[in-house]
């Protein structure tokens, strides 16, 4: 009864109702932007919105097929048989690309799985489009998946990402167990949906100022003496307002979730949720689906979100007024969104990517990894043990700060 009491004492708030509206509208606006400005080309021009995803989406119907070694041949082959009759070849610079009738009717509908194709026979620093297939070899190019590991093994020996052997050994793992030949098809919703999710950091923010009040309110309400000197003022009741104010964050960034995830997969579809991640990127060493990645990133911002509630009830049961734990959480959620990380090593690279904002990001395709002696941990479960381990420490300092608070 005393949780159900502060529960609805939270969302009974008209500035909880105000804010939680806004957060909603924000985040609809923020996951509908790519819906609205999404845009498409055809031989006649530019398709815009609703019709431009259908007429993707139509495209795409013809290029849901096994990745196999044969078919990526075929398809290597076609596009070098479009490059020998040079009235199909035009220059940009010293680039030569298809035009016309070549590209629009050959190109342009699978451009995408084609330039994927390319960067897989790319070093790690270049950065090819499907014009690296016209002089590709047939040695080369009749061993796609050895050129994916290849790739993938070049990625983790870079100098620069200062990755120790075992650590390799780690990434190489994990790596072994991407299921072959890789399935193609359309996943435009879900690469949106991924490439977004560190804009759930409004909501979590305004989450936090909603429950800001919880114990620094009763403080301006003059309410904390009748509560610290009732029977479970120091107990039960502190419990009571702890568990609300987690019951409420849920309930309130599972609505957030929907929204974000929702508008996307409404727009594009859910086409694709069981495919490879490695369709969008060949070196992303993870070996999950799109839904599996997915599920995995809004997992970790749960433990982000439940973190940043932990710190809002200490700050709540330290200072006088709401406004001045939102002075301290606006900076710690939002200051590392102005840091750039400089590498994926180092203490101050992977301090930034623990970070509340960069923790948000999918960072899927990085080979982002913590070692503890001979214990390797990768930034998904790096993110999932330090926010749970922050929510476990300062839920009991926030118990205390209320518990031994001076009444005036």
């Amino acid at each position: 009864m005393l949780v159900k009491y502060e529960f609805l004492k939270i969302i009974r708030k008209k500035s909880t109702i105000i804010i939680m509206a806004a957060s909603l509208v924000l985040t609809a606006f923020l996951f509908g932007l790519p819906i609205m400005q999404y845009q498409t080309y055809n031989q006649d021009g530019v398709i815009q919105g609703a019709k431009g995803i259908a007429y993707a989406k139509e495209q795409y119907a013809k290029l849901s097929v096994p990745l196999s070694e044969e078919y990526i041949a075929e398809t290597i082959g076609e596009v070098q048989e479009l490059f020998k009759d040079p009235q199909n070849v035009g220059y940009d610079g010293n680039e030569q690309l298809l035009i016309g009738n070549a590209y629009w009717n050959n190109i342009a509908p699978r451009e995408k799985m084609l330039n994927m194709i390319a960067k897989t026979y790319d070093g790690p620093q270049e950065n090819s489009g499907y014009q690296k297939l016209a002089d590709l070899d047939a040695a080369k190019y009749n061993n796609f998946y050895q050129a994916m590991e290849t790739k993938m093994e070049a990625l983790r020996n870079t100098p620069s990402r200062g990755l120790s052997d075992v650590q390799k050994t780690y990434w190489s793992n994990m790596a072994g167990k991407i299921k072959l030949p890789l399935q193609y098809g359309y996943f435009e919703g879900w690469e949106i949906i991924m490439s977004s999710f560190e804009l759930l950091v409004f909501a979590i923010l305004s989450i936090c100022i909603a429950v800001a009040p919880v114990f620094c309110g009763e403080y301006q309400a003059g309410t904390d003496a009748v509560i610290l000197s009732g029977r479970f003022g120091k107990t039960k009741l502190i419990t009571a307002k702890i568990a609300a104010s987690f019951l409420f964050a849920f309930l309130a960034f599972t609505l957030h979730v929907i929204v974000a995830c929702g508008l996307p997969l409404l727009a594009f579809g859910a086409d694709g949720w069981n495919l490879p991640v490695q369709i969008a990127n060949t070196t992303i060493p993870y070996p999950f689906s799109f839904l599996q990645a997915a599920l995995l990133s809004i997992g970790v911002i749960y433990l982000i979100l439940f973190a940043m509630i932990s710190l809002t009830l200490l700050l709540s049961s330290k200072m006088k007024t709401p406004y001045l734990v939102m002075i301290v959480l606006v900076p710690v959620l939002f200051f590392p969104m102005f840091l750039t990380p400089n590498g994926t090593t180092g203490t101050y690279n992977l301090t930034l990517f623990l970070l509340p904002y960069r923790a948000a990001m999918s960072d899927i395709g990085k080979y982002i990894s913590y070692q503890f002696g001979s214990v390797v941990f990768d930034v998904f479960s790096m993110r999932a043990i330090f926010y749970a381990m922050l929510t476990v420490i300062m839920l009991p300092f926030a118990r205390k700060g209320f518990q031994k608070h001076q009444v005036a």
